[in-house]
């Protein structure tokens, strides 16, 4: 469709059809994600025939081909043709055709006698022509040639559908398959008639595949030559172009590459959002600001000029991860994996990608390391598998794939050869570069508030501090217990505060509310302060003055609720002015920080300053983003991401990222479980999603911003590693946040909230690392390149199912303090920690067994329901749905999701595992009425206690002995979640000693199916 003249050679630039090409990506990752399944209420249909095969030969995957075949055979294919669908009431005996619809409970009694079509043996028979495959098209045309019903003129007719009579319904229940059908319906069925006409059409060479495929889709799947990926590299200014050059990189400046111009993605964004608009009509064009990779790695024509864009992800001005240069190359070499697995063969040319190094990325006035390893990978012409070419940018011209921004053309007034007028103004300014307020202004100010002396006693400065505002405003907690680290008592900050209503907005309204834990505790007072809609000193913001384009409806974000403590009300009546002084005073950027946090809390981000620069007020907010750009420069990443969610800033792919992941079939929560969580399950606007996503975490802008990033990352790894989300149908971000902290105050052996704030300092680059050693399961190093800065390294072994050979732990040097001595303790830490590791990531990432789903459903084919913690899957549902429908998983998972303890929700998942053996391969009709899981994984603990108990075995010195203490909080004393011992969590799944052994007889002795009397032989194979 793109590119597409609707009125062919008479038509012009109005009526091209422009498809950008990661929308037409994103719509195949849909169909991919989903296939065999039709849609999240149908597992499979045999209409998907018509999708992997002619006409459409919608899918390029020969694998994914097979399977959606193999798989309509295998569950639809019948003698009289395949069903289009499990449970099918049409024209069955039992259908009411009175009625124009189904009642979800009754779908069940259409199971087994659903009617079949010879339709879909037709498109069988095609699909064998276009792959030659004789054999196949003999066997089904033979079967059709069955099925057709001859007519008194002796013509052979292919009828609509055969259905069971209503007389063998019961016996054809009984034993499927067994009864002869009828044929019924209109004869000759007119579409199933035109396909075998064309079937036998080519079985007797009258035909030709090509005739009936002229665009060649059919060779979609065929094996395709490999792409060459261009990359253009560009310096900033001819100083950064020597440094490139004397290490024999070949690049060349912005200047030097006219008269293409080269502006970054946000450019193209703005041109694309022109596409459709038309006032006359009323039509507003294209919204997304999102434009993706595949976009971006074409050149654009426009009238006389080209234009080259880089990347959005990569947008500096967009995103503070991009000024983490290891992230940077990373990105670099994602991008170029991504486009040899996506790019179009319909477009013609090569991609390109332009990639600009600028004077932020240089290290004490060097290249980085990682940049020049990077560049040079790609210089030799592969890197990481894919054909690079690196050159300069006229060389690749004319191997391009270059595409017209016509559309942009005044069709609408009537001059089709001139640009619109708002596109022309907006081009000038861009190549003029635009005026934006300079960093080097708020360094000047600030310099400007640093002449004034202070002359107040020290001593009143402590009284009136605000250190630590920002990291009492942290909600990341990580469970001591978890963390298996020594605890100290928190402070009452350590709750969670979420907004709540907005207050009105005439004047700054007060409201003191109070915080319940978990366990009926009232935590500190909470004051929810809204900024005045029309307070005193107060400039709306100017949209020129910040670096760092505004976000899409400001207003929004600047009139959120914010929440501060009430510990912190003791600073109510402190002058402006005087914690500005503090400000001016401050000996670092976190204690700056601390104050600006404050401010924004107490006055608004546009309260003004009392200075003014070139004739504008200094708001609070301009000190807010000078903030920012120092923490960027400085790498002080804890404080870049506080100061950017503070300011309302995005990630710049985030609505792009939550829909690549939605689109995968994945759904996503943000929140910190188990009573906050918010699901997104439909893609939105970046706007909103911030503003979701910030309204999940209350006042801890630190982890909000978080949460953006690690959902880029996410959306990263499943683009180019998809298997990593094999069998996890929900992205619990909030829980994965709190389990990479877990595993970091293990690693280091540092205390909880320690470990929080060395999470929330990790530079993007190690944070992606940490992500995805904890999506994939592997064990990691930690080193420490100074003093409170890690980086993450992998081992050598990863955990599997047969256990973890661990290697000597790396330490971190003078940092933790770690001796010779302390890597065997390490290293036997580890053994005994493996399986409860596992339990704990795989819980947080809701990874279960494979088929885990349908099991749960052929369970409940045997029970009234199953209760997990209070909630009652119920029977019912396997009359509405299934067992391979993603609702019924969804529903599944939703209740378990209820478990707050991932560990304790992967040994519910095993006892469940164990439920299902037992259907499996214990002929009993019934299980009970309602089965209670988590009474299966209480019982299991309690015999492995006895028999720790026997065998003198680790339990013994916590829940294993005859006098129990307390823990802490009234748990147990090894720390165990939901009152099962630890050690219990840290078993091997197999063995003697196994949970699964204890899950089986806490089976057998649970439920009333199994002998009372006798052994049984309880071996797990």
């Amino acid at each position: 469709m793109n590119e597409l003249d609707l009125f062919g050679a008479r038509g012009g630039p109005a009526s091209v059809i422009h498809v950008l090409a990661d929308e037409a990506q994103k719509c195949q990752a849909v169909l991919q994600s989903m296939l065999p399944r039709e849609s999240n209420s149908k597992e499979v249909d045999s209409s998907l025939l018509a999708v992997i095969s002619f006409p459409s030969f919608a899918v390029d995957d020969p694998m994914l081909i097979k399977l959606t075949r193999d798989t309509i055979q295998d569950k639809l294919q019948g003698r009289y043709g395949c069903k289009r669908f499990l449970r099918d009431g049409y024209k069955t005996a039992k259908e009411d055709p009175s009625r124009l619809y189904y009642e979800p409970w009754e779908l069940k009694r259409f199971e087994k006698i659903e009617c079949e079509w010879p339709l879909f043996y037709c498109y069988l028979i095609l699909d064998y022509c276009f792959q030659n495959d004789k054999e196949a098209v003999k066997e089904y045309a033979e079967m059709l040639e069955e099925l057709l019903v001859t007519t008194e003129d002796g013509l052979r007719l292919v009828p609509e559908i055969y259905t069971v009579p209503a007389e063998n319904v019961e016996q054809e229940y009984k034993e499927p398959g067994s009864q002869d059908r009828v044929a019924v319906g209109k004869l000759p069925f007119m579409w199933a008639q035109s396909l075998f006409i064309m079937g036998r059409l080519l079985q007797d060479n009258f035909l030709a595949c090509g005739e009936l495929d002229p665009l060649n889709r059919r060779l979609g799947s065929e094996k395709k030559p490999d792409v060459v990926v261009q990359v253009v590299v560009l310096a900033e200014d001819s100083s950064i172009q020597a440094k490139l050059q004397a290490l024999d990189i070949p690049v060349q400046t912005i200047a030097e590459v006219s008269p293409i111009e080269v502006q970054p993605a946000r450019v193209l964004s703005k041109l694309y959002a022109h596409l459709g608009r038309n006032q006359k009509l009323g039509l507003s064009g294209r919204q997304s600001r999102d434009v993706g990779i595949l976009s971006t790695s074409k050149l654009y024509s426009l009238q006389d000029r080209i234009f080259a864009f880089t990347p959005q992800s990569v947008d500096t001005e967009e995103w503070y991860a991009m000024h983490d240069i290891n992230l940077l190359c990373y990105y670099l070499k994602s991008h170029v994996a991504f486009l040899k697995e996506t790019w179009f063969s319909s477009m013609l040319g090569r991609p390109t990608i332009t990639y600009l190094v600028q004077s932020f990325m240089l290290e004490d006035g060097k290249i980085p390391t990682a940049m020049v390893s990077t560049l040079k990978k790609i210089k030799s012409g592969y890197i990481n598998g894919t054909r690079v070419a690196l050159g300069k940018m006229q060389e690749f011209l004319n191997t391009s794939c270059i595409t017209s921004l016509n559309f942009l053309h005044d069709n609408e007034n009537g001059y089709p050869d001139s640009l619109k007028p708002e596109v022309k103004d907006y081009l000038e300014k861009q190549m003029r570069g635009s005026l934006s307020w300079r960093r080097a202004d708020l360094v000047r100010m600030s310099s400007r508030f640093g002449e004034k002396k202070s002359i107040r006693d020290p001593s009143a400065r402590r009284r009136f501090s605000v250190k630590g505002t920002i990291r009492k405003s942290r909600t990341l907690l990580v469970d001591d217990e978890k963390a298996n680290v020594p605890s100290r008592r928190r402070s009452g900050l350590d709750h969670i505060f979420y907004y709540g209503e907005e207050v009105p907005s005439q004047g700054s309204s007060r409201r003191e509310s109070t915080v319940t834990s978990p366990t009926g505790e009232q935590g500190p007072p909470i004051l929810e302060v809204s900024c005045p809609a029309t307070p005193t000193r107060v400039t709306p913001p100017l949209s020129s003055r910040s670096r760092s384009p505004s976000p899409e409806k400001e207003e929004l974000w600047e009139s959120m609720v914010r929440h501060r403590v009430a510990s912190d009300a003791v600073y109510e009546n402190v002058e402006f002015e005087e914690l500005l002084l503090q400000m001016r005073e401050a000996e670092s950027l976190e204690e700056q920080g601390d104050i600006l946090h404050y401010l924004v809390v107490q006055f608004g981000l546009n309260y003004e300053t009392g200075s003014v620069i070139e004739g504008q007020p200094v708001i609070v907010k301009d000190l807010l983003k000078d903030l920012y750009e120092r923490a960027c420069h400085d790498k002080n990443w804890a404080l870049v991401r506080h100061t950017a969610g503070m300011l309302g800033k995005r990630v710049e792919d985030l609505a792009k990222a939550v829909t690549d992941l939605l689109v995968r079939q994945k759904q996503v929560t943000v929140g910190l479980p188990p009573l906050h969580e918010v699901t997104i399950t439909a893609p939105l606007p970046a706007s909103e999603l911030r503003v979701l996503i910030h309204n999940a975490y209350g006042a801890d802008e630190s982890t909000a911003m978080l949460t953006q990033e690690l959902l880029v990352y996410l959306a990263m790894f499943i683009r180019t590693e998809p298997s990593l989300f094999h069998e996890m149908l929900r992205l619990r971000v909030g829980l994965i946040i709190q389990v990479m902290a877990s595993e970091l105050a293990r690693t280091i052996k540092c205390e909880a909230d320690i470990a929080s704030d060395h999470l929330l300092n990790l530079s993007p680059f190690e944070m992606k690392n940490l992500l995805h050693h904890i999506m994939s399961g592997k064990e990691f190093n930690i080193g420490s390149a100074r003093s409170g800065t890690f980086f993450i390294s992998s081992k050598s072994t990863k955990l599997s199912k047969k256990g973890l050979h661990a290697e000597k732990k790396s330490t971190i040097g003078s940092f933790l303090g770690t001796t010779v001595e302390g890597e065997a303790r390490d290293l036997e830490a580890d053994r005994h920690g493996q399986w409860l590791r596992r339990r704990r990531l795989d819980g947080a990432l809701n990874r279960v067994p494979l088929n885990f789903y349908p099991r749960i459903w052929k369970i409940l084919e045997k029970c009234q329901g199953i209760n997990i913690e209070g909630k009652v899957i119920p029977q019912s549902l396997t009359q509405e749905m299934t067992a391979g429908e993603l609702k019924f998983a969804l529903e599944v998972e939703t209740v378990l999701n209820t478990i707050p303890q991932p560990e304790y929700r992967q040994l519910v998942v095993e006892a469940l595992m164990v439920l299902s053996l037992v259907r499996e391969y214990h002929q009993t009709g019934w299980l009970g009425d309602i089965v209670s899981a988590q009474d299966i994984v209480h019982l299991a603990n309690n015999i492995f206690l006895q028999d720790q108990k026997q065998e003198g075995g680790d339990a013994t010195t916590c829940c294993a002995r005859d006098k129990k203490e307390p823990g802490i909080g009234g748990g147990l004393t090894c720390g165990g979640a939901a009152y099962i011992c630890i050690h219990f969590y840290d078993s091997a799944p197999s063995g003697k000693f196994g949970t699964m052994s204890y899950m089986i007889r806490a089976v057998c002795c649970n439920l009333n199916c199994f002998p009372q009397d006798g052994e049984m032989d309880c071996t797990v194979s």
